[in-house]
């Protein structure tokens, strides 16, 4: 009873703020910034170490520059997420435009199930919008990983299936997706496979000019379905427009002599896309908590 009074006052709390049109929540998402940024100086440390080292070619004043920028986009990332609890198929169809739909249509025509990889970038509880935009496969998800707080975990899931996608716990995927397989059933499924591995940091790759350990589940679960690999460009047009670009994972000569070069391939391609606009991937994570010398001097 406990549980289900707190996920009835949470989303009651928040629904309030979600029949707001966006230009007044935006003016929220200014107070957030100024809050987060100038008065509880919310992982400040952490989101200048990880500019710092991503960026050693870029001044100060650069690197502050951005750093404002990516603590006012994190405001609008929050209102925007609650704003999915209240929000109308038209309007998101105005601010999530899909360069290259006829992509994942051309793919399903084939047969073929589709691994979708993306970032922490733009506003990634936005991206499941991309759902309107096809109608095969039918199966259509992403993987996450369970939150802590019972409470918090059922009020995102909700958020995360607005446009009808399946929420796949990390530890369910494998078995869930070869059951997709096995039953000739398609799916798409979007990775988020830009943070830390859970736990055995045996993979390695050069991203941000830094030594990064990197998630291969992704990658096992294509292959053993022969899966199609596609990353999912973003960019933020303006304030609450975002355009996504379907591109094809195409892993050089080079990569494919070595292990998990479709993986690879995507942290290359999301580099590209950080280093196009750094302000929007979300530096406040701890991506680099794990030193790859630490690892090998413990073996």
């Amino acid at each position: 009873m406990g549980q289900k009074f707190l996920y009835r006052l949470y989303i009651g709390a928040l629904r309030i703020p979600a029949l707001l049109p966006l230009g007044v929540l935006y003016l929220l998402s200014d107070a957030i910034y100024f809050f987060i940024y100038h008065v509880i100086h919310y992982r400040k440390d952490t989101v200048r170490e990880n500019l710092l080292n991503a960026f050693p070619e870029k001044s100060p004043e650069e690197r502050k520059a951005v750093e404002k920028r990516f603590y006012r986009h994190l405001g609008d990332c929050i209102v925007e997420t609650v704003k999915l609890l209240h929000i109308s198929d038209r309007e998101i169809d105005r601010r999530v435009e899909v360069a290259n739909p006829g992509v994942i249509d051309a793919i399903a025509a084939e047969g073929r199930s589709i691994v979708l990889y993306l970032g922490h970038y733009g506003n990634w509880e936005w991206m499941q919008a991309i759902r309107r935009h096809f109608r095969k496969p039918q199966v259509a998800g992403q993987i996450y990983k369970p939150m802590r707080d019972p409470v918090m975990e059922k009020v995102m899931l909700k958020i995360r299936s607005r446009f009808n996608m399946l929420c796949i716990p990390q530890k369910k995927a494998y078995r869930t997706l070869l059951g997709f397989h096995e039953r000739n059933r398609q799916f798409i499924i979007g990775f988020i496979s830009d943070q830390r591995p859970n736990g055995g940091y045996q993979h390695w790759t050069s991203f941000l000019n830094q030594e990064t350990a990197y998630i291969v589940g992704g990658e096992q679960i294509g292959k053993r379905v022969g899966a199609a690999f596609l990353y999912l460009d973003v960019e933020k047009d303006r304030r609450g427009h975002y355009i996504l670009t379907l591109r094809e994972i195409v892993p050089p000569p080079e990569l494919m002599q070595g292990e998990y070069p479709y993986t690879r391939q995507f942290m290359s391609m999301l580099e590209q896309t950080i280093r196009r606009e750094p302000a929007y991937w979300l530096w406040s994570h701890k991506r680099w908590k794990v030193k790859r010398s630490d690892c090998e001097s413990n073996k």
